[in-house]
């Protein structure tokens, strides 16, 4: 069955009840526009990794958790889905979202989807991590797609992580642990609560029966690499996004059209193309357009929202960890919670993943992001071959990239400092007096939030006594105080766009507004600057309880991250804002982690 893509099928703003009002929502384009491999299970029972060498996706069955218990859902989510609390802890819906689709009622599909592939990191492109050194064994190898509908009139996909084996599994078990499905479910909503574009978490799921082993780090390990076999039960969390398309995703099939590996290689490239615009951007490009011309501004569009999304995340703290492109989703949001982390002390070189390299450390998210937008552009340039003013074109939105990202940065640091106008020497001093101190990054943004006067209250964000610090360090730091005070004192007012790090001066010119109150700056400024962010030595403590059935810490931790910018009870700073321990540092799990999940 075929249809026309909407945005507007099934919408109502009543609420879900039960799995039955659900089903009156289903609505699969992904399946329904795109072409299945002609070599799929029509059972779905595909688990034995193989070559997929045609089609946009994969039909199988998911594997249901053993004796599934409810750990925690979004009531966030809920109340933008419309759907009622009590629905995360009824038998249908828990059966369903923890990988049992075999009593859904029609017209939902009994078989969820996994798509393919291909990786690039850092630019360069890969195979050998696929089994067969083709390429065409890699992708979902324990994710896949269950459920899309059309929502309150937008366009919703839910896929379970950690629901069995894939084609793509590559010989793993496709199941995840309790311990990183409790770390994606609270960091995907504490990065929506902080205005970040990012997926969304559903639910989560874990098995009272079920195990598996991983490697772990022994307790107070200062091994860089896990260092034993741990038993973990396994869990099954549900994340939402409007797609789940990959820039890689567009690299396998960009690849296959560029070798012509076989007769339908262009035209499924071409569908996929339509299909993320139809999903991601169809608010902004014309559906009426040439192929060429929507192409280019799928680029444009694209650049605008993943320069974007890094500035967001230098603005939290946050590092993804591991930003190939297979992890880098094409409609601009973040996706793949695996081996990231948010900045304790402040180091532009900070990078939470053993195995990541400092081409993806916290400053170089950057020009990771540049890397993964060329290979987005490779992707999509077999179709513009024949015109070589249109692949000019695509090659100047490449060029392009550094200098829009540059901007963003500068309007995001100028936002963090309360200024209208970015100062490259007053950045320039102030992160050399941070990695010299050392400081903590969200502790140090809040408390100048606060318009102090002097150093005293910033010296709570310090990891060190100023005493110990080389001589005349504490009045390099009053020096700066002062600077940034009087920059401060000249500024005019500026509405800050959080989600887009923009500027209202910076997109209208606007130079003639009043100077702002003391309050006023105090207000954007924390804003901008969150009092909580989600650290790694927080979440510990809370997937080792869930790891004894204890899930008050993750349902409190979710409490709290999902007001990130609130002024919160006494008792909660006390627990969450603070400096990281002295004897957390160096230590694996806490300051550092491995991929394994």
């Amino acid at each position: 069955m075929t249809h026309k893509l909407s945005q507007d099928t099934s919408a109502t703003a009543e609420t879900v009840n039960t799995i039955d009002d659900l089903t009156k929502l289903a609505n699969y384009s992904f399946m329904d526009t795109l072409n299945c491999d002609p070599d799929a299970k029509e059972n779905g029972i595909d688990y034995a990794p193989r070559q997929v060498f045609s089609g946009h996706y994969v039909t199988v069955k998911p594997t249901p958790i053993e004796n599934p218990e409810y750990v925690v859902h979004s009531n966030s989510l809920f109340r933008d889905l419309g759907f009622a609390d009590s629905m995360a802890q009824s038998a249908d819906f828990m059966n369903m979202f923890s990988g049992d689709l075999s009593n859904v009622p029609a017209p939902m599909s009994k078989l969820g989807w996994a798509s393919g592939y291909a990786l690039s990191i850092f630019g360069t492109e890969y195979i050998q991590q696929c089994p067969f050194k083709t390429g065409n064994g890699y992708g979902d190898g324990r994710a896949m797609s269950v459920f899309e509908a059309v929502i309150k009139g937008k366009r919703w996909e839910m896929q379970l992580k950690g629901g069995g084996r894939t084609p793509y599994c590559r010989g793993a078990d496709g199941r995840a642990v309790l311990r990183s499905s409790v770390r994606e479910f609270l960091a995907q909503e504490h990065m929506h609560a902080l205005g970040v574009p990012t997926s969304r978490s559903l639910s989560l799921y874990v098995s009272k029966t079920e195990t598996v082993k991983r490697p772990w780090y022994s307790e107070g390990s200062r091994s860089q690499d896990p260092d034993r076999m741990i038993t973990e039960a396994v869990a099954i969390s549900t994340r939402v996004a409007s797609s789940f398309i990959r820039v890689g995703q567009l690299e396998l099939f960009g690849r296959r059209a560029r070798k012509q590996e076989h007769p339908q290689a262009m035209a499924e490239l071409e569908q996929l193309v339509l299909h993320l615009i139809d999903r991601e951007y169809a608010d902004v490009i014309d559906s009426q357009l040439s192929i060429n011309d929507k192409v280019l501004l799928l680029a444009t569009e694209f650049r605008h929202r993943l320069t974007s999304l890094v500035a967001n995340w230098i603005r939290v703290g946050y590092c993804q960890g591991n930003f190939n492109s297979d992890n880098c989703a094409a409609g601009g949001f973040t996706l793949d919670y695996g081996p990231f982390g948010f900045c304790d002390v402040f180091n532009p070189q900070y990078q939470p993943w053993t195995g990541g390299g400092q081409h993806f450390a916290f400053l170089n998210q950057g020009v990771a992001a540049e890397r993964n937008f060329l290979m987005f552009c490779t992707a999509l340039s077999p179709l513009l071959v024949s015109t070589p003013v249109d692949l000019e074109q695509l090659q100047q939105l490449v060029n392009g990239f550094s200098s829009e990202i540059q901007t963003k940065m500068q309007q995001m640091w100028a936002a963090k400092l309360g200024l209208n106008t970015f100062n490259a020497s007053l950045l320039t001093e102030l992160e050399t007096l941070m990695m010299q101190t050392p400081v903590d990054y969200t502790l140090f943004f809040r408390e100048l939030s606060a318009l102090p006067v002097n150093i005293a209250p910033l010296k709570k964000s310090f990891y060190q006594d100023l005493q110990h610090a080389p001589e005349g360090f504490e009045q390099r730091w009053s020096a700066w105080l002062n600077q940034w005070q009087s920059l401060l004192d000249c500024t005019a007012d500026s509405d800050v766009d959080v989600s887009s790090g923009e500027s209202a001066d910076a997109k209208n010119n606007v130079n003639s507004a009043q100077p702002r109150t003391r309050e006023e700056i105090i207000k954007q400024m924390t804003l901008v600057n969150p009092k909580y962010t989600l650290r790694e030595w927080l979440l510990v403590p809370a997937y080792n309880q869930a790891s004894e059935g204890n899930y008050s810490l993750v349902r409190e931790l979710q409490a709290v991250m999902t007001q990130p910018y609130a002024e919160q009870p006494q008792e909660v700073e006390d627990k969450f804002y603070r400096l990281k321990a002295s004897e957390f540092f160096a230590i694996g799990g806490l300051s550092h982690l491995s991929c394994s999940s």
